[in-house]
């Protein structure tokens, strides 16, 4: 049997960013190693404050050709030039909002712990799912997405799945075979040295 690839990187930025220190942070992150994707997933709806911070990370990102998306925000995605929207509401939107962006765009939803959610928004276009959290998390409902839910999905279901929410070495290194993307976040932008930080991770992969 063929030894599955090592899972990519989909690093989330934290809901809060300062723009002064922030992309200076996020270059170094992708400079450090290789990145398959960002999520500005910046709390709050002020369309001024989002489009700024997004307008700072898309330079930072495309310059390096990694792609951005954005949490929900549909509108702001096409407007901002955005690769993408990563959808909170599981699969109730994927239909319309990949008729919105097109085919070229990403789109990916999160389903918590619903493989039905994510099969269902597999069916609708979605590029990718994303379940968690898989840790202690405050993400969903908090309630965990086992690691039987990314083993039968590995083995069953086509479509990409990312695993967020609480990582920890330990989580990583169970979830490296089952997981095609780990959503990386507030794990690392907490720490003095995120870069650092990543890689501490990404050693548990094996």
């Amino acid at each position: 049997m063929d030894t599955p690839e090592q899972p990519q990187i989909y690093l989330i930025t934290p809901p809060t960013i300062t723009l002064s220190t922030f992309p200076d942070q996020l270059a170094r992150v992708l400079d450090s190693t290789e990145i398959a994707c960002i999520r500005l997933a910046l709390a709050g709806n002020d369309e001024d404050t989002i489009a700024r911070a997004a307008d700072a990370c898309r330079e930072v990102a495309h310059t390096r050709d990694v792609a951005l998306v954005i949490s929900n925000h549909v509108l702001l995605a096409q407007r901002l030039g955005l690769d993408g929207v990563h959808l909170d509401d599981g699969a109730r939107s994927v239909r319309y909002v990949r008729k919105e962006l097109g085919a070229d765009a990403i789109v990916g939803c999160f389903c918590g712990t619903s493989s039905h959610d994510g099969m269902s928004a597999g069916e609708a276009g979605a590029d990718y799912v994303a379940f968690g959290p898989v840790g202690t998390s405050s993400l969903g409902d908090g309630t965990v997405a086992e690691l039987d839910l990314f083993q039968w999905w590995s083995e069953m279901i086509e479509v990409p799945v990312v695993a967020e929410g609480g990582l920890t070495p330990e989580l990583i290194r169970d979830l490296s075979p089952c997981t095609d993307f780990f959503g990386i976040g507030d794990e690392i932008w907490s720490q003095d040295d995120p870069a650092a930080g990543l890689n501490d991770l990404i050693t548990a992969m094996g």
